[in-house]
């Protein structure tokens, strides 16, 4: 079972609020990366197409009120509704009410069927151990869904990466030690933080997204999990709209190419291999694609919106 843990939709730039180049934007990274070619084709379409070779696919809200930006969690809902057997829906929430916050995590689950939560700290302006938002893990945690943490190094100029460390997660972990946290792209730039967090909480996974996009940073940074024993902690992910799965997969495979007629070592094939065919959806808690039909949210019990 191939499972992609970390891709995106949008139906307008203008939901990506200041995370996208030119005068509101100002972002500090390379203007290829955000080619604006890619950022427009993130549509629904293109995604199920760039979809087909693994089974099972995450998709992605994303709210930050910091920086104007909203993927809507009902545009995520409808299409994975759409698409029950392949699909599954995490929630973008902002910690920054957090009492709307709250009511949308529910909402996601109860009502339109999400399975997990997408944060960025470093977008949303907030700690991740902020009190706003450790009630939102605790909701979470009680609902049964994942929480994805993403480290929002793309972002625009304004996001704040003091607030994007992953070594910052170590006490949500240790506070909700059964609350399934993500760490997205293995937390980079700061991926040897992301391993010890690896190391250290068995419910601390995190995915390989965005990695594959600079070859030798994504070898040396499976090279580390693998030096650590962490490598059935990776999830697979493509980071769509960016990259596709096929092409992620293919870099994942020849990534020991690199180092061939060296004396670097290199990563076991079967453990490339993991990262590809791992069963995320049971490692996350979440119930299979295929046992959802009609936006049903699944095996977990419904929580009252008066328990807010």
């Amino acid at each position: 079972m191939i499972v992609d843990c970390y891709t995106h939709i949008w139906e307008s730039t203008s939901q990506l609020g200041m995370d996208v180049p030119g005068d509101r934007g100002r972002i500090a990274v390379p203007e290829h990366v955000w080619d604006r070619a890619v950022l427009g084709t993130a549509g629904a379409e293109r995604h199920l197409e760039a979809s087909r070779p693994v089974d099972t696919v995450i998709v992605l809200g994303f709210k930050s009120r910091y920086l104007g930006a909203e993927i809507p969690n009902d545009l995520v809902a409808d299409y994975v509704r759409r698409h029950p057997d392949k699909l599954v829906g995490f929630a973008g929430v902002d910690p920054a009410d957090p009492r709307e916050a709250l009511r949308e995590v529910v909402q996601a689950r109860n009502e339109l069927g999400m399975r997990g939560v997408g944060v960025a700290p470093c977008a949303q302006d907030y700690h991740p151990t902020d009190t706003r938002a450790m009630g939102i893990y605790e909701k979470a945690c009680e609902l049964g869904m994942p929480v994805m943490f993403h480290p929002g190094i793309h972002m625009a100029t304004a996001s704040k990466l003091e607030y994007a460390q992953p070594v910052l997660l170590d006490e949500v972990a240790r506070e909700f030690p059964d609350l399934k946290i993500v760490v997205a792209h293995m937390g980079y730039p700061w991926v040897s933080e992301t391993v010890v967090l690896l190391a250290k909480h068995p419910n601390v996974y995190s995915d390989i997204s965005w990695l594959l996009h600079h070859p030798w940073e994504g070898y040396q940074a499976l090279l580390g999990a693998h030096h650590h024993g962490v490598m059935a902690k990776l999830l697979f992910g493509s980071g769509f709209p960016y990259t596709g799965a096929a092409h992620c997969i293919e870099t994942l495979y020849s990534i020991n190419h690199m180092v061939q007629g060296t004396n670097l070592p290199t990563i076991p094939r079967e453990q490339l291999r993991g990262i590809v065919e791992r069963d995320a959806l049971d490692l996350l808690g979440i119930a299979p694609v295929t046992s959802r039909r009609n936006g049903s949210p699944g095996n977990s019990q419904a929580v009252p919106d008066d328990d807010l």
